[in-house]
């Protein structure tokens, strides 16, 4: 089979927070050696204005945005999966796809929130309603929506915690714009397994983003996934479209610092 050559985006909600707001973490991201990003949805002090700004400066490619968050309950985790709140989750889509559109992101991460109580059939409805319902707008745009598995550990009470339940509703939907987000910090936490788990779930794959375990930082730092290997297996057998990993993780000390894994794995010069 041939291999996929892996490329790494930096992502602004772990990374260079050492930096300060947003649009400098941009530039130290520039200034570090990547050629793209990922991250959160501007916060309200940001405007689509100064984020297209930046990104010219630095010539930066946005591969990935979370959805915007609204004012909706859960925190930061997004809406898809709470009833009562679709016109909410609809209008965060829309948001969102204007400002990827702006900066010509091909990638939004659809959250689907966090529950007080578990999962019910009302939130397993809503939720693929909201994913039908934003497949026709995702599609229409040539945007991915990917959706995301998250472990009990990390976000208690997260909606999407089962990647059986995720390719369950990426295939009710149908759409060639609504992916799954392979997280291998996460899919190590929720099914451990990862050679044959990127083997199962490669067709469904649109992004994948990494974090050593159970630590969530470098992929060289200690921990019980070697990163060598899984990372060759990815490039071997993950199929996806564009090749980008989401660098999702803690710096140990310092960003910059934590890079060498970069050079020591043979991605970097």
């Amino acid at each position: 089979m041939t291999g996929m050559a892996l490329r790494f985006c930096a992502n602004l909600n772990f990374m260079f927070l050492e930096a300060g707001p947003l649009l400098d973490r941009y530039r130290a991201a520039k200034l570090a050696g990547f050629d793209a990003v990922e991250g959160p949805f501007p916060s309200n002090d940001v405007t689509l204005e100064t984020l297209v700004a930046v990104q010219k400066e630095t010539e930066l490619k946005q591969i990935l945005m979370n959805i915007a968050l609204g004012d909706q309950p859960g925190g930061q985790f997004g809406c898809a999966a709470l009833p009562g709140w679709e016109t909410e989750f609809m209008a965060n889509l829309e948001r969102t796809v204007e400002y990827a559109k702006a900066l010509g992101c091909g990638k939004i991460h659809i959250m689907a929130g966090k529950l007080d109580e578990p999962p019910t059939a009302i939130h397993d409805r809503t939720y693929l309603a909201n994913l039908r319902a934003a497949a026709p707008v995702l599609e229409q745009n040539n945007i991915v929506g990917v959706i995301e598995p998250i472990n009990k550990y990390a976000v208690p009470g997260y909606y999407l915690s089962c990647y059986d339940k995720a390719v369950q509703m990426i295939t009710s939907v149908g759409s060639p714009n609504v992916k799954l987000m392979l997280d291998i910090y996460h899919a190590q936490h929720i099914r451990g397994d990862i050679t044959n788990s990127i083997r199962t779930l490669a067709s469904y794959i649109g992004h994948v983003q990494l974090a050593q375990v159970p630590g969530r930082n470098e992929p060289n730092s200690e921990g019980e996934l070697n990163f060598r290997y899984v990372l060759q297996v990815l490039a071997t057998e993950g199929r996806y479209a564009d090749g980008w990993v989401g660098c999702e993780y803690r710096p140990v000390a310092g960003t910059v610092e934590g890079l060498r894994w970069l050079r020591d794995f043979g991605y970097w010069q």
